[in-house]
């Protein structure tokens, strides 16, 4: 399911953005735990810890990192997980093409499917 209109708001007020988020996907701390939320803009990657009880509510920032940060890869198996910034996160699997997507945004664009409507 997709990360839901009022947190991408909540995000966006959390944060002072004005620019637009590329991707958002929720995360949890490997082995249960602490919530995130992942949020991707042009420029940066910021991941926002949400707490322990739910992954709709920011609380504050964990990190900010410039967005040349590879997010990935992420290792499957008995459920999806990849590491970033020292830290392991666990992902439900529906996400890991958001997580592929950022990553090949900046790291393989080739690999990106052409905009079917380029003029809008």
């Amino acid at each position: 399911m997709p990360v839901s209109r009022p947190v991408r708001e909540r995000c966006r007020e959390f944060l002072g953005l004005d620019t637009d988020i590329r991707y958002i996907f929720p995360a949890t701390a490997a082995g249960g735990g602490a919530g995130f939320l992942f949020v991707v803009t042009e420029d940066q990657v910021t991941v926002i810890c949400t707490g322990g009880l739910g992954r709709a509510k920011p609380k504050s920032v964990w990190g900010s990192y410039p967005r040349g940060t590879r997010i990935g890869p992420v290792e499957s198996g008995a459920g999806a997980e990849f590491e970033f910034a020292g830290a392991w996160f666990e992902v439900d699997d529906q996400y890991v093409p958001v997580i592929n997507a950022a990553d090949a945004e900046i790291f393989d664009r080739d690999s990106l499917p052409r905009d079917p409507l380029p003029d809008l």
